[in-house]
């Protein structure tokens, strides 16, 4: 997530940059040809192709939409679960008065959230975080589940034997919450907790599986493919075309200008197209950026650090002082 005021606008053309030379490319081979060796047929009617890019906003601009919801969502299922870890907290505290117990349901319970934004961080292959654009970008931030092993992590929390179970199932923040209901019905029939309790922290975890399920659909459900295709087809046409079609309208302006310009109007293609251009270009790179909230983008929703806050609320119930440090921005970048 980025937490700065706004990108700085030359981030944001580093960022673009390689578009940006195919565009003046694209921009400059038509103008040339138009002017240089008087190839006035290049000049295409204005109407179609403002058609077009009118559909093309359109198209970009739902697919946007449609990008930024699923990024929402994301943040509205990790703050449901970073409520319902708080209240986990102090009914595995308060509930029991077995200090040993308390520890472990809430100790596995940062293991579950451990496991959990590890496989929110594994690679799919519609995810973009390999592209050049954003591996160069990388270098400003760091993923913290790319930088430590999952099973030291877990380490930390769980007991030998548990970890040797866990690391060998395939869900693993599946498998560590059926451990944690497993321990609850060991509690009450040893009548350590009462029928309600048991309710009440049955319910948490069927809460915990269900805002798992949802993390899990936006991981694994990429913006439909089809929309995605018929969005990338048609910018790229709308900016072949774009040049063309500003010939006849830039040439059209010499009968209008006096003085060095004169004669030299159709110049003015090469930026404007650009320009233009560049701007559909970018919004296609912004939509591809939010579209996969959990792939370790700068725009990612920040679950290592929701899950690190988790983690010492958590301990400081337990009475805990060895604290880990909550996650500071690198470059305005939190993940």
């Amino acid at each position: 997530m980025y937490t700065g005021k706004s990108y700085k606008l030359l981030e944001f053309i580093v960022w673009t940059r390689k578009s940006l030379y195919v565009l003046i490319i694209i921009s400059v081979i038509p103008t040339v040809l138009y002017e240089c060796l008087d190839l006035k047929w290049l000049g295409i009617s204005w109407t179609a192709i403002a058609l077009l890019g009118t559909a093309t906003a359109f198209i970009v601009g739902f697919k946007n939409t449609q990008t930024y919801n699923r990024t929402v969502e994301a943040q509205q299922i990790w703050t449901t679960i970073l409520g319902s870890s708080r209240s986990w907290g102090i009914m595995s505290r308060d509930f029991l008065n077995n200090p040993e117990k308390s520890k472990l349901l809430i100790y596995r319970h940062i293991a579950w959230l451990t496991a959990l934004r590890y496989e929110m961080r594994s690679f799919r292959v519609w995810e973009t975080t390999h592209k050049k654009h954003n591996e160069e970008y990388q270098q400003y931030y760091s993923i913290p589940e790319k930088e430590t092993d999952l099973e030291k992590e877990l380490s930390k929390f769980l007991s030998a034997n548990e970890l040797e179970y866990i690391l060998k199932t395939k869900n693993k923040a599946s498998q560590i919450m059926s451990l944690q209901s497993k321990t609850l019905k060991e509690l009450y029939e040893n009548q350590e907790i009462i029928v309600l309790q048991f309710v009440d922290f049955q319910r948490t975890i069927k809460d915990f599986y269900l805002q798992q399920g949802r993390s899990e659909q936006l991981k694994d459900s990429p913006y439909p493919r089809q929309y995605a295709i018929i969005n990338t087809l048609l910018v790229r046409l709308f900016c072949f075309l774009l040049p063309f079609g500003l010939l006849k309208e830039f040439d059209k302006l010499n009968e209008t200008v006096s003085g060095v310009m004169n004669g030299n109007m159709v110049w003015f293609v090469i930026p404007f197209s650009v320009i233009i251009s560049w701007m559909y270009i970018s919004l296609v790179q912004v939509g591809e950026s939010t579209e996969n909230p959990f792939e370790g983008s700068p725009n990612d929703v920040p679950i290592s650090k929701i899950s690190k806050i988790i983690e010492i609320d958590l301990k400081e119930m337990l009475g805990e002082n060895n604290l880990p440090e909550i996650p500071q921005p690198q470059h305005n970048i939190i993940l």
